[in-house]
């Protein structure tokens, strides 16, 4: 092995292409894109994804099916059981005042009362919608049903 060959063509800092400039450069004539062809003239460049013409990657690999997950009813879901802890007898329960107290939290389309828990208080309760046993707890409790549209 000899010292001075180690290092042979390795360079920290190497010189940019400057293309254009002549027979001299190093880089004359055609400025290093050959002869004729599509990629020797102006505005050529390759596609993205491009593979010489071989099937690109991305119509080989298998494509995922399309989902409904965005066209869904997202349902807040809401016990008799948090509704006695949260409110006092007579109160109102509204979105708007569960969002209040931090029974309700982040981004829902429809409110659904559960008959989870027992209710003892009489409470005005304006949802979406009712499972049958809240219903009857609510009412039983002489509180009040009323569906929001």
């Amino acid at each position: 092995m000899i010292l001075n060959d180690v290092h042979q063509g390795i360079h920290k800092h190497k010189k940019r292409k400057r293309i254009g400039r002549g027979t001299g450069s190093g880089h004359g004539k055609t400025s290093g894109r050959g002869h004729k062809g599509y990629f020797s003239r102006s505005g050529s460049k390759r596609r993205t994804g491009f593979e010489g013409g071989q099937m690109p990657l991305m119509r080989r690999i298998a494509k995922s099916g399309f989902s409904n997950a965005r066209f869904t009813t997202e349902v807040a879901i809401v016990n008799i059981s948090q509704l006695e802890k949260a409110f006092e007898a007579g109160d109102t329960v509204s979105p708007e005042t569960l969002k209040e107290k931090g029974v309700l939290r982040g981004r829902y389309s429809v409110l659904k009362v559960l008959g989870k828990g027992e209710l003892s208080k009489k409470l005005t309760v304006q949802a979406h919608r009712f499972s049958k046993s809240a219903e009857e707890q609510i009412q039983s409790a002489g509180g009040t049903v009323e569906k929001l549209s």
